[in-house]
């Protein structure tokens, strides 16, 4: 993801924690608003919470990013 696309997220990323919260309802409000849309920050957080792979996090995160069309 590249780092303007991150900015850009990151002002409507507040209006996607509900789709990310239904993606990934073992992390807390408070960990998606804070991870600010953030690709990376995003999988660390679904890594770690889903006992997952890195990659497979990082495959999750893209998808689900990726299906906003920003």
């Amino acid at each position: 993801m590249s780092s303007s696309r991150a900015t850009q997220l990151g002002g409507k990323w507040e209006q996607r924690v509900g789709s990310a919260k239904v993606a990934w309802g073992k992390l807390t409000d408070d960990e998606l608003l804070q991870s600010e849309g953030h690709a990376q920050k995003l999988s660390g957080l679904v890594e770690e919470r889903y006992a997952i792979s890195r990659d497979e996090a990082d495959r999750q995160v893209s998808r689900f990013l990726d299906s906003f069309g920003d």
